[in-house]
């Protein structure tokens, strides 16, 4: 899950007091552009207008409606590019960069996906529509049953989910095509490590002096080869990832 900052979505000057934060607040895509269909107009600005190209991500991104894994009263704010709040301290990520994370890991129509850090469930429920299976875990139980409620009030039916430490992956379900990680670890959990495919990739967040974003390719048995990628902001890993 994706803490907001300055450096990864567009800010404005606040006028709406119940969304003030800092003196700033996201911009509303609905300001320009009557229209064109918010949706539409998000991917066309912010994916396609930046570095999104992969066509099978920008129709999941168009398949999945955003709206269904955010509050009610922010609905009317699903399809702006920022992350936004969904309750105790949490957010849904940034479309840009669900889509920009999906697209750098290379997700395949035969995949099977582990996530770690299931938050809302929007990012699962993209990469389900590219990929054969998804298997989500989260450590924070009501985050964890609110994304079940979500995909399947959103009629996805290729995404399981666990309550539990995604540190140690889901071995029952092992081995995975590639791993997504939503929060910010140290390095990559050698539990993942073993449980992907060779040739398989993990992607997220690391945190070394800063976070940032990082692929990790599995050439071999004990054999990796990890590429950076950009800066980000994630909530830190929690659990076993927090004594190593």
């Amino acid at each position: 899950m994706e803490m907001p900052t300055i450096s990864s979505f567009y800010f404005g000057f606040c006028e709406d007091p119940g969304f003030k934060r800092n003196g700033f607040c996201p911009l509303r895509l609905n300001d320009k552009g009557q229209n064109m269909d918010a949706k539409e107009r998000m991917i066309k600005l912010h994916l396609q207008g930046r570095d999104i190209r992969n066509p099978r991500v920008l129709d999941a991104m168009r398949e999945v409606d955003r709206a269904l894994f955010v509050p009610d009263d922010l609905k009317d704010m699903a399809y702006e590019d920022s992350p936004l709040p969904i309750g105790r301290g949490q957010t849904i990520s940034q479309p840009y960069i669900v889509a920009y994370m999906s697209q750098v890991l290379d997700l395949q129509p035969g995949d099977t996906v582990l996530e770690v850090g299931s938050g809302c469930g929007y990012n699962a429920a993209v990469m389900s529509r590219m990929v054969k299976q998804v298997y989500s875990v989260e450590i924070v139980e009501w985050l964890a049953n609110l994304a079940r409620e979500n995909l399947e009030k959103a009629g996805i039916s290729n995404v399981s989910t666990r309550f539990g430490d995604g540190y140690q992956g889901w071995t029952e379900k092992a081995p995975f095509d590639k791993i997504m990680l939503t929060a910010a670890a140290p390095h990559f959990p050698e539990p993942l490590k073993t449980q992907l495919k060779p040739g398989g990739k993990i992607l997220g967040p690391v945190t070394d002096t800063f976070q940032k974003l990082m692929i990790l390719e599995k050439k071999g048995e004990g054999e990796f080869i990890e590429h950076d990628l950009i800066h980000v902001r994630f909530v830190p890993m929690t659990g076993e990832s927090e004594k190593r």
